[in-house]
């Protein structure tokens, strides 16, 4: 796959692991916890667990064509776990 195909899948692939991770901690949880409904958390959940492991796979596959050290990697692995960690990757790093 070219460079910039793969690109353009892992800047959407951040965007909606972001998303995706705001709404888990700012709607999902506080439904589950403070209104005793669990089903958000086990869809949203679900679509957020699937697009962190696709940011990582991305963010992987990308060390090497992007030529990024090690560190910046981390950064921008570490980043997955940071809300609005994703939106800064894609503006400061894609």
């Amino acid at each position: 796959m070219e460079l910039n195909r793969q690109l353009t899948l892992f800047k959407w692939v951040s965007i909606l692991e972001g998303i995706s991770f705001l709404l888990l901690l700012g709607i999902a949880m506080p439904l589950k916890y403070l209104f005793d409904m669990p089903d958000m958390v086990r869809h949203v959940g679900m679509a957020h667990g699937i697009l962190f492991i696709a940011y990582i796979l991305f963010s992987l596959l990308l060390i090497r064509p992007m030529g990024w050290k090690t560190s910046t990697a981390a950064i921008i692995m570490a980043c997955s776990l940071v809300p609005f960690g994703p939106f800064y990757v894609e503006k400061k790093y894609l």
